[in-house]
């Protein structure tokens, strides 16, 4: 799935794409460099998508970059949590292609324009 999302968004938006495999590396990558935008899984290995939103938010360089959320977790409680904590969208899979670019593009034009804060 990684690798889709990452195909689609480098042919659909002609951006650089850096992958994460677990949540640590997905934290040490967080807090290395500022992003553009970031997508985030819920079920990830390793401490899980949740407690990665939420330590983007609390602190790294990204904590107001937008954070869309890419997930098969279908619960109004969980998508709600996540919009609470400081997601920017949430997408279900299986993904729409032409919904996330639009997501995403939205979401770094917003970025453009406020800048980061």
């Amino acid at each position: 799935m990684r690798l889709l999302l990452a195909r689609i968004l480098s042919e659909g938006l002609k951006v650089e794409v850096q992958l994460a495999a677990s949540c640590e590396q997905g934290l040490r990558l967080a807090a290395t460099y500022a992003y553009d935008a970031i997508l985030l899984d819920l079920l990830m290995s390793g401490l899980g998508g949740y407690s990665v939103l939420l330590e983007i938010r609390r602190s790294s360089p990204n904590a107001t970059t937008p954070v869309i959320i890419v997930s098969q977790v279908y619960d109004k409680d969980a998508i709600d949590s996540c919009l609470a904590a400081g997601a920017n969208a949430y997408h279900l899979k299986p993904v729409k292609r032409a919904k996330l670019l639009e997501t995403v593009k939205g979401q770094l034009e917003a970025r453009r324009k406020t800048g980061p804060r």
